[in-house]
């Protein structure tokens, strides 16, 4: 069951005024913030920010400081032109996240047309020949792509059909994207890590995070752990069939002869895999084993002891995908790329170094 979504007073607002436009009891001229607030018995601050997202979406046109928002012409409470979204998901289960939700929420109310198609990122994997065929097959006017392979990344930055991808390796691609750069809460976690008497510390994390180089992530995953004097091997981060079977293969490798003391795990569905695992072979958490999740999720609130793990604010995210499909209609070429900032959360999920079993 997904959560129930609660609204902003300046997404209420937006909304009430994107019907009014589609309605056509608002045409022309936009009236200004303070008018609109008095009006509607909200903060003036609240209608601004109301105003700046319908201008993201297309609905209002800016005209420069002191002059106020033209209403674009031919809108009905859509975008200029409503936008086929063709969405890949890099597994099935990522339709369930929040930020995923949000972003289809957000597409729909600016009068796109997301949808997921049926294929996805691990199945695609690095076959872009497959890929080819499923776009040609697919009535899209653009993709977004989620985590999708350097690959995937490469081949849609090589055709003219407009692209995002969400996270994945863009990072000197022609690519729209938006991704969080976890350099700094890696860098934290493993300083405290260390700190506690931690060495044996083991990243899992998705073979494509490895291959064909380590992400920005990643590698400062390994930097720090170089700068700490601890020598860097592939037993810090190893590889591993991207399947549940080769997953449960390398934890039994790593816990059969030197078992981490320490492991951070880059996703909630491998650290929701992890537990149960070390449970059944009595290994204690923090006591034997130090976890730490980079992904965060709203059972985390309710776990004791708490969870340590990463956080990041996916509204960036999710507006800059809004604001490129925005762009896109107006046959605007976006190719804008950001990097939102992810911090480490300490939990009782984290102690000092265990003498190993």
């Amino acid at each position: 069951m997904s959560k129930i979504r609660i609204l902003s007073a300046a997404e209420q607002v937006a909304g009430h005024l994107r019907t009014q436009i589609s309605r056509g009891e608002l045409s022309g001229e936009m009236p200004g913030a303070i008018t609109l607030a008095a009006e509607l018995g909200v903060n003036h601050k609240t209608v601004e920010t109301a105003l700046a997202q319908l201008e993201a979406e297309g609905l209002l046109v800016a005209r420069g400081a002191r002059r106020s928002r033209g209403i674009a012409t031919g809108m009905t409470g859509r975008a200029r032109r409503g936008l086929k979204v063709a969405t890949m998901l890099y597994e099935p289960a990522d339709a369930r996240t929040d930020y995923m939700i949000e972003i289809r929420h957000e597409l729909a109310e600016a009068g796109h047309f997301p949808f997921y198609v049926k294929k996805n990122c691990i199945e695609i994997g690095t076959d872009v020949a497959r890929l080819a065929r499923l776009v040609k097959q697919v009535d899209a006017d653009v993709w977004l792509v989620q985590a999708g392979t350097r690959e995937i990344l490469e081949w849609f930055a090589g055709h003219s059909q407009p692209a995002f991808g969400l996270f994945g390796k863009f990072r000197d691609l022609d690519i729209a994207g938006a991704r969080a750069d976890a350099s700094s809460a890696y860098d934290t976690a493993v300083r405290q890590l260390v700190a506690l008497g931690h060495r044996r510390i083991v990243l899992l994390a998705r073979p494509q995070r490895k291959l064909p180089a380590p992400g920005l992530s990643e590698q400062a995953f390994l930097d720090t752990l170089e700068a700490c004097g601890i020598r860097v091997s592939d037993y810090h981060f190893p590889l591993w069939e991207n399947t549940k079977e080769g997953f449960h293969r390398r934890l039994n490798e790593l816990f059969k002869l030197t078992p981490p003391t320490a492991i951070i795990t880059d996703e909630t569905v491998l650290f929701a895999a992890l537990e149960p695992f070390l449970a059944a072979r009595g290994i204690r958490v923090p006591q034997d084993v130090s976890l730490i999740c980079g992904d965060p999720d709203p059972h985390f609130a309710w776990r004791e002891p708490t969870v340590a793990h990463f956080n990041a604010d996916s509204s960036t995210w999710v507006n800059h995908v809004v604001r490129w499909a925005a762009n896109i209609s107006q046959g605007k070429d976006y190719r804008r790329k950001i990097y939102s900032k992810v911090e480490f959360v300490p939990g009782g999920t984290i102690g000092p170094a265990g003498k190993g079993r």
